[in-house]
């Protein structure tokens, strides 16, 4: 069973960086996408980033040359550092996991079955 724990979220103004780290457990390696989701209030999920393999990386378009996605697989936990911070990156921030097989869309738009508890973010203009 895959475990995910986000950590490293708060309040930061606008232009600031922040990291968000997930602790994940029970996925296999190379056969699962795993990545960050968000949700602002009132809207929908939104996939921010996001590995296929390590060599196949997404991000969404929203945060390219912004966020940065990476992983210590030593250490079973995935980063996201978040740099420029705007206040539309307000949001609850997800860390997601799914089978890579059965997936018909880019990792940036599947559908996850795996989810942390989340981590608030909060960017004041």
């Amino acid at each position: 069973q895959v475990q995910l724990m986000e950590s490293g979220g708060g309040s930061v103004q606008s232009g600031g960086s922040l990291r968000l780290s997930c602790a994940a457990s029970g996925y296999t390696y190379g056969m699962t996408y795993i990545g960050w989701v968000r949700q602002a209030s009132g809207q929908e999920r939104e996939g921010v980033a996001c590995f296929e393999s390590d060599s196949r990386i997404s991000y969404a378009d929203s945060v390219k040359g912004r966020f940065t996605i990476s992983r210590d697989n030593g250490k079973n936990t995935l980063y996201l550092q978040m740099n420029n911070l705007k206040p539309e990156d307000t949001a609850m921030y997800y860390c997601a996991a799914r089978p890579a097989s059965g997936s018909f869309f880019p990792c940036i738009k599947s559908v996850y079955n795996a989810w942390g508890q989340g981590t608030q973010v909060n960017v004041s203009s």
